[in-house]
């Protein structure tokens, strides 16, 4: 299976993504911007922002944030900060000056990039850190074990392989400099809450046989799981980090 163009294949999801993917655990922002110092004076670069859901959450922690994104829909569901600053530009061509911020980091991003090339890209324009900060499900909890068994006949690519693979080439690439931390972290979803984030997701269907037959079995599952009207998508957030030389 081969991944759509990955600048483009959200255009259409823009608004469920903004509105239903889970943010960051402030543990994760703390392994990311660890013995940096002062951390209300740094900069930071959020490469493949997304709706800005990361680049809120850092922007409360640090002086300013430029977030990079090739997606225009994407950019339009961002809500604005004052120390938020929005750019057209990829992984691999940020069009950001040399040292231009102190960190260069990706959110849920990286397995869309060339990793070789958005890892040079990322070292040209930090000063000191570059970072990989990626959630995935705990399949060793009972629902999201359940929800991903439901999903998998219904995947349209190998993206959750390249999410995997994307941390591997991450490390490969830092080698001795790697900092890894993981941290536990949860979504509490309404059904409404994860059906937009099964809406959300680039590699499930979203109409036809297959996207009804999918959301129908997202409502059994919940309706097996759900405790006072929400279930819990345990996850862990793995934030690699590497120290630029």
């Amino acid at each position: 299976m081969h991944a759509p163009d990955p600048t483009r294949r959200f255009s259409e999801r823009a608004e469920a993504y903004g509105k239903h993917r889970p943010g960051y655990p402030p543990r994760a922002f703390d392994e990311l911007l660890a013995e940096l110092g002062d951390a209300s004076r740094l900069v930071a670069a959020d490469i493949g922002a997304g709706t800005g859901i990361s680049t809120r959450l850092l922007a409360e922690r640090i002086a300013r944030v430029i977030a990079v994104e090739p997606n225009a829909q994407m950019r339009e569901r961002a809500l604005p900060a004052e120390n938020v600053v929005w750019a057209e530009g990829t992984a691999e061509a940020t069009g950001l000056p040399d040292c231009s911020v102190d960190v260069a980091a990706a959110f849920q991003a990286f397995h869309w990039f060339e990793a070789s090339v958005a890892f040079a890209e990322f070292a040209r324009i930090a000063r000191r850190r570059i970072a990989l900060v990626q959630y995935e499900r705990d399949e060793t909890q009972a629902f999201p074990a359940a929800y991903a068994r439901l999903i998998h006949p219904y995947l349209l690519d190998d993206t959750e392989s390249r999410r995997v693979a994307a941390m591997e080439r991450f490390s490969t690439l830092a080698g001795s400099r790697l900092r890894r931390s993981v941290v536990a972290w949860s979504q509490s979803l309404t059904l409404d809450g994860l059906l937009g984030r099964v809406d959300s997701t680039s590699y499930l269907p979203r109409a036809g046989a297959a996207g009804e037959a999918l959301r129908s079995g997202v409502r059994q599952l919940f309706a097996e799981f759900a405790r006072g009207g929400t279930i819990e998508m345990a996850m862990n957030v793995f934030v690699l980090a590497s120290d630029v030389a």
